[in-house]
């Protein structure tokens, strides 16, 4: 969705923009947002936040932010609190028009009594399982609870003890009266409400009956005057119900509109399977920086305009569909591109000995921050005598193709000088290269040779005497596979974790002025990637770096293959 505009670019701003052409509402537009919070939001709720939020900023409307919290067996504090925190990352402000489902509990209340009253709800003893072997099937109509024609007294009445928790969790459970044969199966009179003999966050003991979602939903949505209730493609069937209800008890009738959710390879996109990885140990929390979470993302140093751009170009269909978790990090690596500086970092070093630099001299070369935005600068790095390079920018035995450093051969440090190799000295033991000996030519200092030679090398490196050793943190894909909810293979999910999806290096080298960088602080390591420093494990003075993601744009290679 653009918001720079007014034109509709995609099938819901068509349907609002007729509504406001008609004077549907008024001409009004507000949105909500309604998690529950039984969890930490991941990406897909991230698409769903700039969508409504989005939507409420390009037609000057309003947009709520109201928790679902109708369920008291798995909601938490913690959870609303990282909600409120990841909307407010991605850059959204619901004001003071924060609400809850258990706002309206004395109210929904009165409506479940109103439905009774007019003969449209019911008190059903049967067993869930009961209720479930009467609904039928597709292809088969459901049967009608023998307690379907209770008396309206009598319903009150068993609804009032309900209410005064005079039964067990699960003996009765309160159920719309509407059609056994319905051909959606959302219509075969669905309970309403259950008792449940929980302590809620907000309302402590006062209640021990809950209602429904379905029921919940659309009654919260008009109490709050919202009048586009954007919902994911799966409550598409449930929309004859939303309706319904609110028909039935002759309330506003807010328009509920479906879109298909986000799906993203190499992860799952459920906050029940991703507690699983949480609680079975998978992953170190909610907030790893592997999980789909907006907090691991975060963690991991994604940027929220990144996220907010990826949303806006994935934009919003009927029909659900994969996405490539390449295109996300595509769009990271435009952003960081751009505001992301330039430093250096020796992940796996190899120790170099330049014989013929002076033994105690240090020099401050000059280096660029960012290519891309001449107004970041420029920095000094040191450089000495004793310099690391990365063990793979070398090889005794090359094979064609190979450019860097080897026997013989000459290559350019950035920023520095050439460099050529004329020596390697392994251990006596296992015959590891254990340091390189390497001869530098002082004309060259930060540019060509004055005799015009070239190298097809430029390598990055740190000073042995300046640098400093820190952990980073080298994350791959979760999941091995694109759709790890497959299930042809005969596998569960689990099964298909990653076992390499992170690699902790703790020997590397860092330049010193990385040293007292603030947690979360981006930049690119020159010819390794992105990497943040970590808001959890780094302290004062000791950064731990999480590589954001890989210079490699698999996904703008593809786009070029073909033309795009």
């Amino acid at each position: 969705m653009n918001a720079d505009n007014n034109t509709p670019v995609n099938f819901i701003e068509n349907i609002i923009e007729e509504d406001i052409q008609t004077g549907r509402y008024g001409g009004s537009v507000n949105t909500r947002f309604p998690p529950e919070p039984n969890g930490y939001l991941h990406i897909g709720h991230a698409k769903s936040i700039c969508l409504n939020f989005g939507l409420a900023n390009k037609y000057k409307g309003l947009c709520n932010l109201r928790f679902d919290d109708t369920n008291p067996i798995k909601e938490e504090e913690e959870y609303i609190e990282s909600i409120k925190e990841d909307v407010r990352w991605l850059g959204f402000d619901w004001g003071d028009r924060m609400y809850y489902a258990s706002d309206y509990f004395e109210k929904l209340h009165e409506f479940a009594v109103k439905l009774i009253r007019e003969g449209k709800a019911y008190v059903d003893d049967l067993t869930a399982d009961e209720i479930r072997g009467h609904r039928g099937t597709l292809t088969e109509p459901g049967r009608e609870s023998p307690y379907r024609n209770r008396s309206v007294e009598e319903n009150l009445e068993l609804f009032e003890r309900m209410t005064r928790g005079e039964f067990r969790d699960g003996e009765r459970v309160l159920r719309a009266k509407i059609d056994m044969s319905s051909p959606n199966l959302n219509m075969r009179d669905p309970v309403m409400y259950r008792i449940l003999h929980a302590s809620h966050h907000r309302t402590g003991d006062k209640w021990c009956i809950y209602p429904m979602y379905d029921f919940t939903h659309g009654q919260s949505d008009s109490i709050e005057g919202i009048t586009h209730s954007i919902c994911t493609l799966e409550f598409e069937d449930h929309r004859p119900l939303y309706d319904w209800f609110i028909k039935a008890l002759g309330i506003y009738h807010p328009r509920q509109i479906e879109f298909a959710r986000l799906n993203l390879t190499h992860t799952v996109m459920s906050k029940r399977r991703l507690l699983q990885l949480v609680e079975r140990g998978y992953v170190n929390g909610w907030d790893d920086p592997r999980m789909p979470t907006i907090s691991g993302l975060r963690r991991r140093g994604y940027t929220p305009e990144s996220i907010r751009t990826f949303c806006e170009r994935i934009g919003v269909a009927k029909r659900d569909s994969m996405v490539d978790s390449a295109f996300l990090e595509h769009c990271l690596r435009e952003d960081l591109n751009k505001r992301a500086p330039r430093m250096m970092a020796v992940l796996k070093p190899l120790k170099v000995i330049i014989d013929n630099y002076p033994d105690e001299l240090t020099e401050e070369l000059e280096a660029v921050n960012n290519p891309e935005d001449p107004s970041m600068g420029t920095r000094k790095v040191p450089f000495s005598k004793f310099i690391y390079i990365e063990k793979e920018d070398f090889l005794e035995d090359p094979p064609k193709k190979f450019y860097r450093l080897a026997p013989g051969r000459e290559v350019r440090l950035r920023y520095a000088y050439f460099i050529k190799c004329t020596d390697v000295v392994k251990d006596k033991v296992t015959g590891e290269i254990i340091e390189i000996h390497c001869t530098y030519d002082p004309s060259t200092r930060g540019g060509d040779a004055p005799d015009g030679r070239k190298v097809k090398a430029t390598l990055h490196w740190v000073s042995a005497r300046h640098a400093f050793n820190a952990e980073v943190r080298l994350y791959d894909h979760l999941f091995l596979m694109d759709n790890p909810m497959d299930d042809r293979d005969g596998l569960d999910f689990l099964e298909k974790v990653n076992p390499g999806s992170v690699e902790k290096l703790i020997s590397c080298m860092l330049e010193p002025a990385l040293k007292e960088v603030e947690p979360g602080y981006r930049c690119q390591f020159e010819r390794l990637g992105y990497f943040c420093a970590d808001i959890v494990d780094s302290s004062e003075n000791n950064p731990v770096f999480n590589r954001i993601v890989p210079l490699k744009d698999t996904w703008a290679k593809v786009q070029k293959s073909q033309g795009q």
